[in-house]
């Protein structure tokens, strides 16, 4: 953050951090009973003051003319908001699991929402507009998708906040959000088939997870409101995990790439904001999982119960490590930045 025009700067999508951390304790923490029972409560609370900090720099960032203007125009940078949705969503949801009691104030926070959510939804249409019809080029990325995350998280948040709403109003939401989805991939394909020289290293985004992350999300939500039929709930999660499989693996060669030109520091664990995304959309894909294997409605072949079973034992060991070392970074780049503005402060006492 850097201090201009009387208010902090922070990063728009400073938001995936509380979508990182509140995914794992609403999902994934279930493998880890002694996180779960001893410590969940505590780590709510951790993500409770940390949404706290970063949500009271964003809504002062976001009533700044010289920000909000610039940053509603831009028709990739603007669906960020989609990060404070969601953040919103997987933080009410938190407070549901580990503090019921509580009921009215998360209430009232999914009421506003929602309210944010309605705003969300005309910069989308506005924005999918200008990339689609305007001959301007932008360097399009999964960011986009959060159009899709921040539309089904606002489904599941009404549907566990309130009561279940009718079967037709929750399709509705969630095929707008598949809508979006697919006006998404579209765009992000045409970037890479159309830019020459692209490279693997450079012009890959973090954000490029979201392309299953917005499916496990779309996938969570259909689970969670008992909508769509068994069949097509099976097929659906196949095809998010053999996605998965593939732009994970991709992921994997863009690291081995990077640490190859750039070495270990700068090429894997330089600290950007974007990285929590990866977490979220881990943490995702096992809730979305979690929920289908449990729910009743929705019994699917033995073999493929068998494997759920087999992989979510697996996958809850990757989305706990991934969150660990994404937490090391984060910390690493908070030193690493006091360091040196200590070491601008003095060498300007010496100096002076």
């Amino acid at each position: 953050m850097q201090q201009k025009n009387n208010y902090k700067k922070i990063e728009p999508a400073s938001g995936a951090i509380i979508m990182a951390i509140g995914i794992f304790l609403i999902g994934t923490v279930n493998a880890f009973p002694v996180l779960d029972i001893t410590f969940g409560k505590y780590l709510a609370i951790i993500v409770m003051i940390a949404w706290v900090v970063i949500y009271k720099s964003l809504s002062i960032q976001f009533f700044q003319k010289d920000f909000l203007i610039p940053f509603i125009k831009h028709p990739v940078k603007s669906f960020t908001i989609g990060t404070w949705i969601a953040g919103v969503s997987v933080l009410c949801n938190v407070f549901i699991k580990y503090f019921p009691d509580i009921i009215l104030i998360t209430q009232a926070m999914a009421i506003l929402n929602t309210f944010l959510w309605l705003f969300f939804l005309v910069t989308c249409f506005y924005n999918f507009r200008k990339l689609y019809f305007e001959n301007q080029q932008y360097p399009v990325h999964g960011v986009i998708l959060l159009s899709t995350v921040g539309t089904q998280s606002i489904i599941l948040l009404l549907n566990n906040v309130f009561f279940r709403f009718p079967t037709y109003f929750s399709e509705a939401i969630i095929i707008l959000g598949f809508m979006f989805y697919l006006a998404g991939i579209v765009l992000i394909s045409k970037r890479y088939v159309k830019q020459k020289n692209w490279s693997l290293a450079n012009d890959w985004s973090n954000t490029n997870c979201i392309i299953h992350g917005a499916l496990s999300i779309t996938g969570l939500a259909i689970v969670t409101t008992n909508t769509f039929t068994p069949a097509f709930i099976a097929a659906f999660w196949v095809v998010v995990f053999l996605l998965l499989v593939v732009i994970e693996a991709i992921e994997i060669l863009r690291a081995i790439v990077r640490i190859k030109k750039y070495g270990w520091n700068k090429g894997l664990f330089e600290y950007n904001v974007s990285q929590w995304s990866r977490n979220f959309t881990f943490g995702m894909f096992y809730t979305f999982s979690l929920v289908m294997h449990f729910n009743s409605f929705y019994p699917i072949p033995d073999m493929l119960f068998n494997f759920q079973t087999s992989f979510m034992a697996f996958w809850a060991w990757i989305v706990l490590s991934a969150l660990i070392i994404q937490i090391g970074i984060f910390i690493k780049s908070r030193i690493e930045t006091y360091s040196h503005v200590k070491g601008r402060k003095v060498t300007h006492y010496k100096a002076s």
